[in-house]
């Protein structure tokens, strides 16, 4: 039983995370079908690359042994994450129109709809408990409110004074913040008492850290490096100036600040953030994390088959996968 992980649990409950989902869109009513329409629209564009609607239910489960009664959570992680990154794109500048479906304002309506007119309905459903629909209200308020203020952290973000704690701060509120509040959710709906729903929310909060890591390394990898066209200081650049001698700073804020409109100088960037040296550090800090969200979950203990798999996920987000050696082809001459 503890060889399961995280896609084991997505494989058996994703049907009945879909059916959560669209019974929410029912909820729309036919007065609402443009809404509606427009809604599933953006649904079906914005399809999440990785299946984390099971946190909730691996939550749940470590506090009761029974993942199910938390699935309305598990669709309200998906529809928030939906709206989340819609409004991400439009953030960076991004074209954001969805071919054939929405226009981008239409789109952007809808995302206002799906993030938090839908999670309000399925808190306000008969399938959540009367007794925890304030406090899970309340958890879906302060997430947004967090997460909008570290997003615009984000956005204002200047590699000039960046350091790796000021990043690790945006990074707890634009990402953190949206994880601390599912899992708090899934403790409160299991009828933890208040000091085990404070720490699965600050396991949710360090976990969105370390899958913020994980995110950014993807882009690197993916040899599309959006963050260096959108100016955005993730923790890795921040680490490059923070560690580097003044005549190389020099030399990273020049490339930062021609980044947006040069592809070679994203491309040199991109070969910077992978020196040797430079990425040990990273996989120093990345393991910090990792065992944080750890040793928050041997305080919290739980349930013996599920919560070795929200350990596995840690692992999983912890993981480095940055190599000096691995260079997207074209990143060198500027090509890509």
């Amino acid at each position: 039983m503890n060889s399961m992980s995280y896609l084991d649990v997505h494989r058996k409950f994703s049907e009945e995370i879909d059916m959560e989902v669209a019974a929410a869109l029912s909820q729309l009513g036919t007065s609402s079908r443009t809404t509606r329409n427009a809604v599933a629209a953006l649904l079906r564009h914005r399809q999440l690359k990785h299946p984390l609607t099971v946190l909730p239910l691996l939550v749940h489960a470590a506090e009761t042994g029974n993942p199910r009664p938390a699935l309305p959570l598990s669709a309200i992680h998906l529809l928030w994450w939906t709206s989340a990154c819609y409004m991400d794109d439009l953030a960076d500048g991004h074209s954001t129109e969805i071919p054939g479906e929405l226009s981008e304002n239409e789109a952007l309506l809808s995302s206002v709809v799906t993030g938090n007119t839908l999670p309000i309905q399925i808190i306000q459903s008969q399938r959540i408990p009367e007794s925890v629909r304030g406090a899970l209200t309340t958890e879906l308020a302060n997430s947004w409110t967090i997460a909008a203020d570290g997003q615009m952290e984000d956005m204002r973000g200047d590699i000039g004074s960046a350091t790796r704690k000021s990043v690790v701060e945006t990074y707890r509120g634009k990402s953190g913040a949206p994880f601390g509040m599912i899992t708090a959710m899934a403790a409160i709906l299991s009828g933890a008492p208040d000091e085990r729903i404070a720490l699965w929310r600050e396991f949710g909060y360090v976990f969105g850290i370390l899958w913020q890591l994980f995110n950014d390394q993807e882009d690197i990898l993916s040899g599309r490096n959006e963050d260096l066209l959108n100016g955005t200081v993730t923790y890795l650049l921040a680490c490059a100036a923070e560690d580097a001698p003044l005549p190389a700073r020099a030399h990273i804020l020049s490339l930062c600040a021609a980044a947006g409109g040069s592809r070679a100088a994203r491309a040199e960037l991109a070969e910077i953030l992978r020196g040797p040296a430079l990425l040990r550090r990273y996989r120093e800090d990345i393991d910090g994390f990792r065992d944080e969200a750890h040793r928050i979950l041997c305080r919290l203990g739980g349930d013996a088959t599920h919560l070795p798999v929200l350990r596995h996920l840690v692992d999983h987000a912890a993981q480095m996968l940055l190599q000096a050696e691995l260079v997207p082809v074209g990143a060198a001459s500027g090509t890509y």
